[in-house]
């Protein structure tokens, strides 16, 4: 197993977009205080560093005028920048300015094309042959799918086979891009054991192969690289707000898996002091953890996860008291993952990003406020977010920015079933989709 070493670099002055401090945080030695590393197999350390090398070279060197051609691409295929929208009714509702960004309205629907894209793409420059990626809700394979067909490139996706039986449209969209999709059957059939099964192919194939992070999870460089292509979300939001109300948001708030829209949506904020930061996790259905089944019933690392090391990363945790990685489990499988990005971890404890667990209920009920108050249907991981903002406004400054994640085309028969099981405030008559359920 192999680390990198701890080391400490003065922070630039160079106050461009792309070179505010906080965004140099990682970059050197992929530490976040003691978070982040590499701990990963020998044999991926070849891989790893030529990765490493890559990304220092085309993303922050622009080397080949790489960024210039990615954000080029952003524009003409991902259909960026994406508005900022005021919520009019949200607004009104909570006495406070909400605006909303319009991630949902990327091509493909998520934020998640945004780093799919830009791995693929720098795939290309390597001189990778073939990309393989991990999906959990299948909105990274579908991206990555999108990506790797936009530019020419074979595609293997694999996805528990949980996952793919709760986001059949998702499977679907992939293999029409022309992506193979390989189903996981060991544990759960979930994103933990579709990454294991990713990190498997890459160790055997990397010299030709290019495996695609969907998230600010793994080893140096994927959570600096993933937070670096998503960065695009706040560097719009950050000039969209100023330009829109005159001055920065009081709060911003982004749903919370391993963490890519997350940081994405932070990124150009964390050195805005008077900017608060929400982190809004899968609170599930509880968050005492069933040692008995192996399950946390959340997903909520941040909140009630400990240190430990997962797919390459030291980060927060569900662990059992043997120190036991558990399987989570919420209403979104997006969000099911029993870790987090080693970045998002160290914000928390330096008291920079507060974290907040959001259970299934609040979430199902911001899916149905936000469709009928603002209509627009979110995915289950956004309606987080909602859920957070319904329970917590009176906590929150005069002007708020909630990222729009993804839109909820693929959770739609997910909603139908757990709508039918619960009293949902707002919700549709479900009697028409439950006869016969």
């Amino acid at each position: 197993m192999s680390e990198t070493d701890t080391r400490t670099t003065e922070e630039p002055n160079d106050t461009a977009p792309s070179r505010r401090p906080g965004r140099e945080r990682g970059r050197d030695d992929g530490k976040f205080g003691r978070y982040g590393g590499q701990y990963v197999p020998e044999a991926l350390m070849p891989a790893i560093e030529e990765l490493a090398d890559a990304y220092e070279r085309y993303v922050l060197n622009n080397e080949d005028g790489f960024m210039d051609e990615f954000r080029e691409r952003l524009a003409d295929f991902g259909g960026r920048p994406t508005p900022l929208q005021r919520a009019d009714r949200l607004s009104e509702r909570y006495d406070t300015e909400v605006y909303l960004k319009r991630e949902d309205l990327l091509h493909g629907g998520a934020h998640k094309l945004n780093n799919a894209l830009g791995q693929v793409l720098l795939a290309k420059y390597m001189g990778k042959e073939r990309i393989i990626a991990e999906t959990g809700a299948g909105q990274h394979g579908t991206a990555t799918a999108m990506a790797a067909a936009h530019l020419d490139m074979p595609c293997t996706i694999y996805m528990g086979e949980r996952d793919i039986n709760r986001q059949r449209p998702n499977v679907f969209r992939m293999k029409l891009n022309g992506s193979e999709v390989k189903p996981v059957t060991t544990g759960r059939g979930t994103l933990k054991e579709a990454i294991s099964e990713t990190m498997r192919d890459w160790a055997e194939t990397v010299e030709d192969t290019h495996y695609v992070i969907g998230s600010i999870v793994g080893p140096h460089p994927f959570p600096v690289m993933v937070r670096d292509f998503q960065a695009v979300i706040s560097e719009e939001a950050r000039e969209q707000a100023i330009e829109k109300t005159g001055g920065l948001p009081t709060d911003v708030v982004a749903c919370a898996g391993g963490g890519s829209n997350t940081m994405g949506t932070f990124a150009e904020f964390v050195d805005d002091e008077s900017v608060a930061l929400h982190a809004v996790e899968a609170g599930g259905s509880t968050l005492e953890v069933d040692e008995a089944a192996g399950v946390a019933p959340n997903s909520a690392s941040l909140y009630a996860g400990e240190e430990g090391v997962l797919h390459g990363a030291r980060t927060k945790l569900l662990q059992d008291s043997d120190g036991q990685i558990m399987e989570s489990h919420s209403v979104s499988s997006g969000l099911d993952y029993a870790g987090v990005g080693p970045e998002l971890a160290y914000l928390v404890d330096e008291g920079r990003v507060s974290p907040v667990a959001v259970d299934d209920d609040a979430a199902l009920e911001g899916f149905h406020r936000l469709s009928n108050t603002e209509g627009i249907i979110p995915a289950l991981e956004t309606a987080h977010a909602f859920g957070f903002l319904e329970e917590h406004h009176e906590e929150l400054g005069e002007r708020v920015v909630v990222n729009v994640s993804g839109r909820g085309d693929k959770d739609l028969d997910a909603a139908i079933e757990e709508t039918d099981q619960r009293d949902v405030p707002n919700a549709p008559d479900m009697s028409m989709f439950t006869e016969g359920m």
